[in-house]
């Protein structure tokens, strides 16, 4: 049986860097990444046949737990017809109207292949429908790898401290604005100077890619009223908050309809998925009914439309979010009073299934704020909860995640190794 040693030895030989996506290589926190092969509700077990209980789920996807026997028995269904038509189907529909119910700002929408391909698409699309070039985005936001949004990105361009990456031509980066999360004064500011020229401002309402930080009170409706006022189009990225901080996304939970939204991993159930929506006015300038562009061979592909459907009706069963929130919460908690029992200064957030842990002592409410969170006592914490049995996610600027088949028992053995582990930080 190999080890994740000579698997990753192995895997650089062929694959660029050993992985298919940077923060999976453990260059933040240092050592040999896990490879793993298989899971099971609220565990991984790796290629030697540990178990982890984890707080990953897939980068959020895995709200329902792993192998949902209902999430499985609906792809063996699809994969049954066929893989993947390049033509309509009927699942892609009702799988749109799923969304619709529970996002209502997303009047009309499209599916796509990734988080990544969404957001370019409204990207686009706002420039298209604005007949304006220049966008805004906010320091630490990751809205993944397309050039225009690599300027000051969180996630993995943070995990490296390359937050401007080469290859991004200076001609296109000047299209986008940076402004730090939680300035409503410095988006004011920005607003009066350049209004007339913004086509969007694109942001994660709450960020999952600087770690967890929550919108302060009146900060995302202060953009919406900057954003109607100067004919901007608002964008909330929700790839990561959709379906996991409230059924309706951190939009229903804040009261707040952006102008287009973008959605992904959940409405996939673990299979390849984006997709963006909203307005119809803007939404009709898409091809076939406009002149904005924008395609996809594998675009509502049957088999991760079917894994989605069943996985937002597994989340819309009565009181599975109150469940999860409160599992969640219980979480949070234990980890925040095994830190003060070990007189480490540590700060916690939660909301839905979705957590972050800061070793700082808080508030955190920008980047510079989780920059200044102790990365010495992170690495040290990761690894030794790896030791114990405990997947985090493998850098200091990921938000974690909680699902419904994580349990008092779970939390209690988590909690059990964290007590351990961060008495030997003290």
């Amino acid at each position: 049986m190999p080890t994740s040693q000579q698997l990753f030895e192995r895997a650089s030989l062929s694959i660029a860097g050993g992985v298919n996506s940077p923060v999976r290589a453990f260059r933040a926190v240092g050592g040999t990444p896990v490879f793993f092969s298989r899971a099971h509700g609220p565990f991984l077990y790796d290629a030697e046949g540990r178990e982890y209980i984890d707080y990953v789920g897939s980068w959020g996807p895995m709200i329902a737990g792993h192998a949902n026997p209902d999430v499985l028995d609906a792809v063996r269904a699809a994969i049954s017809h066929g893989l993947s038509f390049g033509a309509p189907t009927a699942i892609e529909t009702d799988m749109a109207e799923r969304v619709r119910e529970l996002f209502p700002s997303m009047e009309r929408l499209r599916f796509c292949s990734s988080g990544t391909e969404a957001t370019m698409s409204a990207i686009r699309l706002a420039r298209g429908f604005t007949g304006r070039d220049t966008i805004v985005k906010f320091e630490g936001c990751y809205h993944g790898h397309s050039d225009s949004l690599l300027v000051k990105a969180g996630s993995g361009a943070l995990t490296f401290g390359v937050p401007s990456s080469p290859g991004v031509p200076a001609d296109l980066a000047k299209h986008t604005l940076n402004l730090p999360f939680n300035d409503l004064q410095a988006a004011e500011q920005l607003f009066q100077t350049h209004g007339e020229q913004l086509a969007c401002v694109i942001i994660e309402p709450i960020t999952g890619n600087m770690n967890m930080v929550l919108p302060e009170p009146g900060f995302l409706e202060g953009l919406r009223a900057l954003c109607d006022r100067a004919g901007v189009v608002l964008i909330f990225d929700e790839v990561m908050t959709g379906f996991r901080v409230a059924p309706g996304g951190a939009q229903g939970l804040y009261g707040i309809q952006p102008d287009l939204t973008c959605l992904g991993k959940i409405i996939g159930g673990g299979m390849p998925v984006g997709a963006f929506g909203g307005r119809q006015a803007i939404m009709d300038q898409l091809a076939p009914l406009g002149p904005v562009y924008q395609a996809g061979t594998l675009s509502g592909n049957p088999v991760a439309m079917a894994a989605g459907i069943a996985t937002l009706t597994v989340l819309s069963r009565p009181g599975f979010f109150d469940q999860l929130s409160a599992t969640t919460t219980a979480f949070v908690e234990g980890i925040l009073e095994a830190a003060r029992d070990a007189g480490i200064p540590m700060a916690g957030v939660s909301q839905g299934g979705m957590f972050g842990l800061f070793f700082h002592p808080g508030p955190v409410r920008c980047l510079t704020d989780v920059m200044a969170a102790n990365e010495a006592h992170f690495k040290a914490f990761f690894h030794g909860m790896l030791a114990e049995g405990v997947y985090l996610a493998p850098s200091l600027y990921e938000a974690g995640f909680v699902s419904s088949t994580h349990g008092p028992a779970e939390l209690e053995r988590t909690f059990n190794a964290a007590r351990k582990v961060l008495a030997t930080l003290s």
